[in-house]
């Protein structure tokens, strides 16, 4: 455990986000108190059976949570608010953000018992509000998401910059424009420290603008024959507006297909955003209008099994259906990790004779990050002494702290998730580490992702498991000949001779020991363990986890 920042100091600690793409969560210390920005998510792979929802370890600053003074969200991607209903209950500090995250973060809490509960203010857009020992503001910039904020953290220790994510667009479609004034403002006043999205560090000049993709969908809607489908991130509410337009001006309506897009429009609306845009179709409505004057908005652009989009690719959706000759637009990225998952679902969609078009094809996705040329710009601006790489790969941020350097930042410092970082007094520095991981959604349940439970699973997914029931006697000697369970390993014609040979390979063990281990439940255990295992390893090559369980006669 670290002492509570001091009076002079300010301090830095991100418990997720760093080194990682997803799960943010960061915290500034200064004058005895915590100020927390962004609770996130990332997501399950195939590294993490069974989970789907990955969160921090937020154990430092539950134990620390009566001097956590607030939680400020910088916009509403799953990424930055997306563990809420799972880990605020533990720490029921006050929230504050924009109309539209408010909007979004209200319809998340109504999965969770806490929907009433939440002490949430709503600070307009440029505002500025103040949360002791921490005064702050907002400025506004473009992402990919209605609201995006960088948050100004003024103490008496210096000036941060947290910027959450963004980008530079002349063309944002929906919002205002990045805030250039506010933040040249902030760079004449002088900025301690910069906290910055690193995800296209790597990525030479520009973005890109939501304009662009607007025109492009303009001409593929505009071109196709009979039914479209666009997959797009549910929360890029542009896009959204964007297939909209273009659906109109080529005389079609538009079904949102998936429960995420009904969420978002209905928060969009809420908060003035989508007002002259015509209501959107119902799926269960869609299947009633001709094929050429209709657009589906579906989710499932990942490649998610149990999206919109895969349902219809494998024919399993009760309202929607796809035909040769149809056209599915991918209007978003590839997430890394993911790859797998797309790419069989665009393999199920090319088998129903479909026309998919993708980023690689045409116009069809700008990302939300800001790529080098706007990293040297909003350093241009800002003129930070200190940069502090965050949301992103090691590479990433590495990338990022070098180009940093080559805009005459003084000095630039890279961060991992439990490092806590003295920004001032003095030069930046780490000091101290606290705990950090990772805790998967297990159900409802959270579990580490680095225990027995995890484990078990890989080594069940990739060697099968099998279990060893034996009825012995008073002395330790077996009753009925052993019962063995296999799974994971043969097929069923074949799984009766190894499940004989397996118990066989367990008498022969038993009948090996000596009679005073035959007392031991654990000699005999063990035994019957080693013994099913090399049975089976003979036969498959595979050591599968293997449990034996023991009952005796009276």
């Amino acid at each position: 455990m670290i002492e509570a920042p001091k009076q002079d100091e300010l301090l830095f600690l991100a418990l997720g986000g760093a080194g990682e793409i997803g799960m943010n969560l960061n915290l500034y210390g200064h004058a005895g108190r915590w100020l927390m920005v962004d609770l996130g998510v990332t997501f399950g792979d195939d590294s993490t059976p069974g989970i789907d929802l990955i969160m921090p370890d937020i154990s430092f600053i539950e134990q620390e949570r009566a001097k956590l003074a607030g939680l400020v969200l910088t916009h509403a991607h799953e990424d930055h608010i997306g563990a809420m209903p799972w880990l605020w209950p533990r720490l029921r500090c006050p929230i504050y953000a924009t109309p539209f995250t408010a909007a979004v973060l209200r319809r998340k809490m109504t999965e969770s018992d806490f929907e009433g509960e939440l002490p949430l203010t709503e600070i307009p857009m440029s505002g500025r509000f103040r949360i002791p020992p921490f005064e702050l503001e907002l400025i506004t910039l473009t992402h990919s998401i209605p609201e995006p904020n960088a948050v100004v953290i003024r103490t008496g220790a210096g000036t941060v910059l947290h910027t959450g994510d963004w980008k530079l667009d002349p063309e944002p479609l929906v919002g205002p424009v990045a805030d250039e004034a506010a933040l040249r403002r902030l760079g004449e006043e002088g900025v301690l420290a910069m906290v910055c999205d690193s995800t296209n560090a790597l990525v030479p000049g520009e973005s890109g603008s939501e304009a662009t993709v607007r025109d492009s969908l303009d001409v593929l809607i505009g071109r196709a024959k009979q039914r479209i489908a666009v997959a797009c991130f549910s929360s890029n509410v542009a896009r959204l507006e964007s297939v909209a337009k273009a659906a109109a001006k080529h005389d079609r309506q538009v079904a949102l297909v998936g429960r995420s897009l009904w969420r978002i429009n209905q928060a969009a609306r809420e908060t003035g955003y989508l007002s002259d845009v015509p209501d959107f179709v119902s799926e269960h409505d869609a299947d009633f209008l001709p094929r050429d004057k209709l657009v589906l908005l579906c989710t499932g652009s990942q490649g998610e099994p149990r999206s919109a989009l895969a349902r219809i690719a494998r024919n399993e959706h009760p309202a929607v259906q796809l035909e040769p000759g149809d056209t599915v637009i991918f209007s978003s990225r590839v997430i890394p990790g993911n790859e797998r998952d797309i790419g069989r679902l665009q393999n199920e969609l090319a088998r129903l004779g479909v026309e998919i078009v993708t980023e690689r094809d045409h116009d069809v996705h700008v990302s939300g990050h800001p790529a080098q040329d706007e990293l040297a710009q909003m350093y241009q601006w800002v003129r930070p002494r200190i940069a502090v790489p965050v949301h992103g790969e090691a590479r990433h941020m590495m990338a990022h702290a070098r180009l940093a350097e080559a805009c005459q930042v003084p000095q630039a410092i890279v961060p991992a998730n439990g490092a806590v970082i003295r920004l001032a007094p003095g030069p930046a520095e780490r000091i101290a580490e606290v705990p950090s991981g990772r805790y998967g959604l297990d159900g409802s349940t959270l579990i580490p992702l680095h225990g027995e439970t995890i484990r078990f699973r890989h080594r069940m997914l990739h060697n099968g498991a099998a279990v060893a029931m034996l009825l012995l006697t008073g002395k330790g000697k077996l009753a009925a000949e052993p019962e063995i369970a296999i799974q994971g390993l043969g097929e069923p014609d074949e799984i009766e001779a190894a499940r004989t040979a397996a118990a066989a390979a367990v008498r022969a063990a038993l009948e090996k020991l000596p009679a005073e281990s035959r007392r031991s439940e654990d000699a005999i255990k063990e035994a019957a363990r080693i013994a099913v295992r090399r049975s089976l390893h003979a036969r498959y090559g595979k050591k599968p986890l293997t449990e034996v369980r023991i009952l005796r006669l009276s």
